[in-house]
C-alpha cells in the first residue's frame, strides 16, 4: 500500500484549519502532517514535515499566501505542490500565487468531496485545477504574444492540458501512449519555459492561445 499523501495547512483562521485537517482525516490516502497560521512559519512547517501539498490561504497577516509560495518554491530541494485556498475565486492573489507557481486552486466553500479529489489531483501532478475566474484572469493580464514555436501535435496537447486532461486521459483522446503524451508535455514546458503544466496553461491563455470557454 503507498504512502499517504502528506499535506500541511497554513491559514490564519483556526476554524478553517480544523475543518480541512477534519475533512482530509477521513481519507486513508491522505494525513495532516502540520499546520501554520501564517506564511513566516511555512519555512519551519517544511523543514519539519516535508509534506508533499501544501494547502496555502492567500491573505493572512505578516507573510501572505504569494510570498509564501514563491519562498517555499525557491528555496526547497524538494518543494511541496502548493493547492491555494481562498475565498474569493477572482482574488488577484489567486492568479498571482498560479504565475509564483502555485499548482492548484480550491474555494473555502469548497465541498469536502471536492477538497480531497483537488488535494489528490494536485499531488499527482499530471493534470491541474485551473477554473473559469482564473482562465478569465490570464486572458485578461495577457499580452497577446504568441506562443514558442510549438508543432501541430505539442499544441494539440496544450489545448487539452488547458482543459485540465490528465496524461491518461489526453492519451486517450489522442489515441497514443502516455509515454508520448509525456514527451510531448516535456517539449511544451521546454518550448515554452514552464516549470510545470500550470505555467504553460497560463501562458496558453496569456498568449490567447486558447480562450475561455
Amino acid at each position: 500500500m503507498p504512502e499517504p499523501v502528506r499535506v500541511a495547512i497554513v491559514d490564519d483562521d483556526e476554524l478553517v484549519r480544523i475543518g480541512l485537517a477534519a475533512i482530509i482525516s477521513t481519507a486513508p490516502d491522505l494525513t495532516v502532517v502540520g499546520e501554520a497560521a501564517d506564511g513566516a512559519e511555512v519555512p519551519p512547517l517544511l523543514a519539519r514535515t516535508r509534506p508533499d501539498v501544501v494547502l496555502m490561504d492567500v491573505r493572512m497577516p505578516a507573510i501572505d499566501g504569494l510570498q509564501a509560495t514563491r519562498h517555499a518554491l525557491a528555496t526547497s530541494a524538494r518543494p511541496p505542490r502548493i493547492l491555494v485556498v481562498t475565498t474569493f475565486e477572482n482574488d488577484e492573489y489567486v492568479y498571482a500565487a498560479l504565475r509564483a507557481g502555485a499548482s492548484g486552486f480550491l474555494l473555502k466553500r469548497a465541498r469536502p468531496a471536492e477538497v480531497l479529489a483537488a488535494i489528490r489531483v494536485v499531488a499527482a501532478g499530471e493534470s491541474l485545477l485551473f477554473p473559469a475566474a482564473v482562465r478569465r484572469l490570464a486572458t485578461a493580464y495577457g499580452q497577446r504574444t504568441p506562443p514558442a514555436n510549438l508543432t501541430e501535435r505539442e499544441a494539440e496537447v496544450l489545448r487539452l492540458m488547458a482543459e485540465g486532461l490528465s496524461n491518461a486521459e489526453i492519451a486517450g483522446r489522442l489515441v497514443v501512449g502516455v509515454e508520448t503524451v509525456k514527451t510531448h508535455v516535456g517539449n511544451v514546458l521546454a518550448k515554452l519555459g514552464a516549470r510545470d503544466r500550470t505555467q504553460a496553461v497560463i501562458a496558453a491563455y496569456e498568449s490567447g492561445f486558447v480562450t475561455p470557454s
